[in-house]
């Protein structure tokens, strides 16, 4: 393989994400199997999904029987922001065809930053760099998904507490969201929000309505153009 390949230079860029996505995915195949589901669906979420917040707010859900339709409208809400990433890319991903849509489909955090952040090697084609950033990415996260199903079915493993991956998950996003925004205000409306729906509604139901209402109060607010991130 040699040096300027587009593979080799889009693997040392992944390297990081690697040791990130595969421990991470390990947890989450982990609690999917809690669920009692056949192994390779968590496979096929890592292939078909690929959004690790997502996933793992799914496992949530299904696990506190919440129906598919509560389901998919959190995971669209959950992951809106991936809109806003394909959007600043549209002059960069200038290719047809399933390259363009595999691009766009994976658009996660990290790849997104890897693509903003890293230039391929002189010689190497970018669309070539991005497509392998993009594959090596999700084939970290795949792996660690089917790994950690697979621990699940053969190993007697004890998962209690396991599911604060997804509390800390999410504790670093929020942390991530604000050095990204430097604005305060958003945050306390969501925590305003959660806590008023947990109040006045079912349990089971106080997620979906409390994202509802503070994306409602945010866009009346009209203001959003203030807490986009300062830099990518």
């Amino acid at each position: 393989m040699s040096h300027s390949s587009p593979a080799a230079a889009a693997l040392r860029a992944s390297l990081p994400v690697l040791f990130g996505y595969v421990p991470l995915g390990i947890a989450f195949g982990l609690l999917f199997d809690g669920l009692g589901h056949p192994w390779y669906f968590a496979t096929l979420m890592g292939l078909l999904v690929f959004a690790g917040a997502a996933q793992f707010l799914a496992v949530g859900l299904l696990a506190a029987h919440a129906g598919l339709l509560e389901v998919a409208v959190t995971t669209f809400l959950l992951n809106s922001r991936h809109l806003f990433f394909g959007l600043s890319l549209l002059t960069r991903f200038r290719v047809g065809g399933w390259r363009k849509f595999y691009l766009v489909f994976g658009l996660t955090d990290e790849t997104y930053s890897l693509l903003t952040g890293t230039r391929p090697p002189d010689g190497v084609p970018r669309v070539s760099y991005d497509l392998w950033v993009t594959g090596l990415n999700q084939l970290w996260w795949v792996s660690g998904c089917t790994l950690g199903a697979l621990l699940g079915r053969a190993v007697a493993f004890d998962t209690t507490g396991l599911e604060f991956t997804l509390t800390a998950l999410f504790a670093v996003l929020v942390l991530e969201q604000y050095r990204a925004t430097r604005a305060l205000l958003p945050f306390l409306v969501a925590l305003g929000c959660g806590l008023l729906a947990l109040a006045l509604f079912r349990q089971e139901h106080m997620l979906l309505l409390s994202i509802a209402l503070s994306t409602a109060i945010l866009v009346a607010h009209g203001k959003t153009r203030q807490w986009t991130p300062r830099s990518t």
